[in-house]
């Protein structure tokens, strides 16, 4: 079995050797405050293209502070972000916004918009100021909820919606902005886990069909394999670990990502399980 995985694992990351990273990062380094403590250190990282991705770490390790580094939404005080071979910084937010989906941790809406209204608020970056929405924004308006399976959500108010629900209409927002690149921050923290495997389908879809790369920030390993092609496990801080699930999920590495060497990893009906031994 373990034979069998490696030779596919090492059969992908020989044919992603041909292929240029969509992110790169090289010698990152982030403090909150100037001359406060680094909660980035030094970190270097290539983001697959067209694949699925996942961050995982302790909480505290640097997960989301990392993921709004590689979407351009703050910047380094040291080191260097490029997106498909430009330096990120160049790229104006307007333009970033049409090539890469941030999804943050928490995406709750105060007032009663339509699920119609916002998936349309992706479409932002693509509208002059003032501008009512066109009939090709209603498109891929559409598109973007059927992607997701939610397009019979179209007329309900968000404030009606459970918490499963608002993350697909969250997900489909992010991809009316027609993005190469999704980010997302912890996207299935508040769902079950019926939810969170509806939400891991959608994603390896949308990769394997539109050909979309997508960085997930998770806390789940339940779900990581075989969903996802490539894994960060961060640590303090930095890049402890990376490659496909099958050589991250490890006794070794996640004990010493997560500090506690309870933490057991084993491939069992062609995936890997983790769990905690109490």
């Amino acid at each position: 079995m373990m034979g069998e995985a490696t030779r596919g694992v090492d059969a992908l990351q020989a044919k992603n050797k041909s292929v240029r990273p969509l992110i790169e990062a090289r010698g990152l380094r982030y403090a909150y405050a100037a001359g406060g403590l680094d909660v980035i250190r030094d970190v270097s990282l290539d983001v697959p293209r067209g694949q699925l991705s996942a961050l995982i770490g302790a909480n505290g390790s640097g997960k989301s502070t990392l993921v709004r580094l590689l979407g351009g939404l703050v910047k380094p005080q040291h080191g260097e972000i490029t997106f498909d071979g430009a330096r990120l910084q160049t790229i104006n937010a307007r333009a970033r916004a049409t090539r890469i989906a941030y999804l943050p941790q928490t995406t709750s809406s105060v007032f009663p918009f339509t699920v119609r209204e916002m998936v349309l608020m992706g479409r932002t970056p693509y509208t002059a100021r003032f501008r009512f929405e066109q009939p090709h924004d209603l498109e891929v308006a559409h598109s973007a909820l059927q992607a997701v399976d939610a397009l019979h959500l179209i007329e309900r108010s968000v404030m009606e919606l459970s918490g499963g629900e608002r993350q697909l209409v969250a997900l489909a927002r992010a991809l009316a902005q027609e993005p190469e690149c999704l980010l997302l921050d912890e996207p299935s923290a508040a769902l079950d886990l019926k939810h969170r495997a509806g939400l891991v389908r959608h994603l390896r879809r949308l990769c394997d069909e539109r050909g979309m790369t997508a960085l997930v920030v998770t806390h789940d390993l339940l779900l990581l394999d075989p969903a996802f092609d490539y894994l960060f496990a961060m640590r303090d801080g930095t890049v402890a670990a990376s490659g496909a699930p099958v050589h991250v999920l490890t006794d070794d590495v996640l004990a010493s990502v997560y500090g506690d060497a309870n933490i057991r990893a084993r491939r069992l009906g062609g995936r890997t399980v983790v769990w905690s031994e109490l």
